[in-house]
């Protein structure tokens, strides 16, 4: 079974019976985790049961293919159903789960965690086409399910984001569910939760304070670098990012952003608005140590050209989710693509 991604978190709340394996899968791994920690509780409580959670690495899987049916047909010493994780799976253990499914053993749910995995991806066709598993993609947040979880969040807290940090927060979060949690807890703890009855304001400040913004100050350089033209710099703020695990879509994904920013910044200037009028509508606010870039663009990017911009950048994020083919390099080339046309209009 292929569940959809409109269907995932109601799977993962409660899976299919019919479901002897599940896997896991997509460049946002915290998602991959959670979900899979999801599942996990629905059949085991207390996640540090040695007698009913089993952990296979791939290392395990590759030095001994049996051990997956072993686990999945042992019976707890204690009574109850068991769970069976496998950890770091890949397109070399398709024939073990494929001869696994084909005649499952014990009642144990089988969840299997993977990293990205393309369309044409073997692991990911047999546990899409298998009657008895389901594949669950995990895609980075898109801004609708990433304000979701944002809200859900601090509401459990009685916490309620004003505007301006709420826009900051999806800024600066995203590329990683584990991340996003963890970066929120630590909001909530430096803000406190309300009281009862009560919802408390998140401010803008309370945000800037304690959500760590590395990530996002990393993506300010890519994009600063992209519409700026300058290829060199491009270059070594890609490189940085990601080695800090910024993946591609949450890259494409902020630089949508930002030309979007751009584009309504350009209509408030044909509308007789000055430039630093322009900024001020930019939410959240641009950071001082990059107005005068963001200036630059709004002066050398006209509306029709950040239109070209945005195809592009939609494409790419389309290509990175669909086509199969390395999302860095599909990024890293729409990004060139950009900073090239930005150089042209210099010269």
């Amino acid at each position: 079974m292929k569940i959809a991604p409109r269907d995932a978190d109601r799977f993962t709340a409660s899976p299919d019976p019919k479901a002897a394996a599940i896997l896991v899968y997509g460049p946002d791994g915290g998602l991959v985790r959670e979900r899979i920690k999801t599942m996990m509780k629905t059949v085991v409580e207390d996640l540090s049961d040695p007698f009913r959670i089993a952990e296979i690495s791939d290392s395990d899987m590759r030095q001994d293919p049996a051990r997956l049916a072993d686990e999945a047909a042992a019976i707890a010493m204690l009574g109850g159903r068991r769970v069976v994780r496998v950890r770091g799976a890949t397109d070399g253990m398709a024939k073990t789960f494929e001869s696994f499914l084909a005649s499952p053993a014990g009642d144990a749910l089988v969840l299997v965690e993977a990293g990205e995995l393309g369309p044409a991806s073997s692991l990911r066709k047999l546990f899409e086409n298998a009657p008895n598993a389901a594949a669950i993609a995990c895609y980075v947040d898109d801004m609708n399910a990433l304000e979701g979880v944002i809200r859900s969040k601090l509401a459990a807290e009685g916490l309620v984001p004003e505007q301006a940090a709420l826009e900051y927060l999806l800024e600066n979060l995203g590329s990683d569910r584990g991340v996003t949690q963890n970066e929120l807890e630590k909001l909530i703890l430096y803000v406190g939760p309300g009281k009862p009855g009560e919802k408390r304001m998140v401010t803008l400040d309370d945000a800037r304070t304690s959500v760590g913004d590395n990530a996002g100050t990393s993506l300010d350089h890519v994009i600063d670098a992209t519409m700026g033209g300058d290829l060199a710099a491009l270059d070594t703020a890609l490189a940085r990012a990601r080695a800090a695990d910024t993946n591609s879509v949450a890259i494409l994904n902020a630089l949508t952003r930002h030309l979007t920013q751009l584009h309504l910044a350009s209509a408030r200037i044909e509308a007789g608005s000055d430039i630093e009028g322009a900024l001020r509508g930019f939410r959240p606010p641009v950071h001082f140590s990059r107005r005068n870039s963001v200036q630059r663009q709004l002066r050398g990017w006209s509306r029709k050209r950040l239109d070209r911009a945005l195809a592009l950048v939609l494409e790419a994020e389309g290509q990175c989710k669909s086509s199969g083919q390395p999302d860095t390099a599909i990024c890293g080339q729409t990004l060139m693509r950009i900073a090239q046309a930005a150089r042209a209009t210099r010269r």
